[in-house]
């Protein structure tokens, strides 16, 4: 049994990447893994000031939810993000909270395999590219970890679109072989 972590981005209620995000968790349940979603929905989580304290603290100096948040990704085997796609880029939020985990950098950490969610307006298959080399760059800093896969649903806009897409079903199979 590994311990996963799902982070859905979007801070969207019912937001169609937060759909894929419920249905890879549900997919690694099924599979008997230990299952912990992470919604930025109501979350506190301020911009990075680039005062490195993070690196001699272990922990970032800023008091919000990102710390908490930092402690159960270095405690997984798996983390999975979950975004839309904003201008062929992550989400905003992704983005900071990445930032914001700087301190991790030096800390050991458990997580071996990365999976990325994505969702956009845009269908074109380049469209997700720039999140992923992102998230690369993120996960290139944790050499003992790997980007395992990635799925992207184009093609929906307004909320809860992605219903009844055939890319839910393929992010429940992804979070099974988990």
């Amino acid at each position: 049994m590994k311990k996963v972590i799902v982070i859905s981005t979007s801070l969207r209620v019912g937001s169609n990447s937060d759909m894929l995000a419920d249905q890879f968790a549900e997919g690694a349940r099924k599979a008997g893994h230990e299952v912990e979603k992470i919604s930025l929905v109501g979350k506190q989580i301020a911009f990075c000031k680039g005062c490195m304290a993070c690196q001699k603290l272990g922990r970032c100096a800023i008091p919000d939810d990102v710390n908490d948040i930092m402690q159960k990704v270095l405690g997984a085997d798996v983390v999975c993000w979950a975004t839309p796609i904003y201008y062929y880029e992550m989400s905003g939020q992704m983005k900071v909270l990445i930032d914001r985990m700087n301190a991790m950098y030096r800390l050991d950490y458990r997580f071996r395999d990365v999976y990325m969610l994505s969702t956009a307006a845009e269908d074109e298959p380049e469209v997700p590219q720039r999140a992923e080399a992102g998230l690369t760059g993120w996960v290139d800093c944790y050499p003992k970890s790997r980007l395992a896969a990635t799925l992207f649903c184009g093609g929906v806009d307004g909320p809860r679109a992605i219903a009844g897409n055939g890319k839910l079903r393929e992010a429940y199979e992804l979070g099974k072989k988990v």
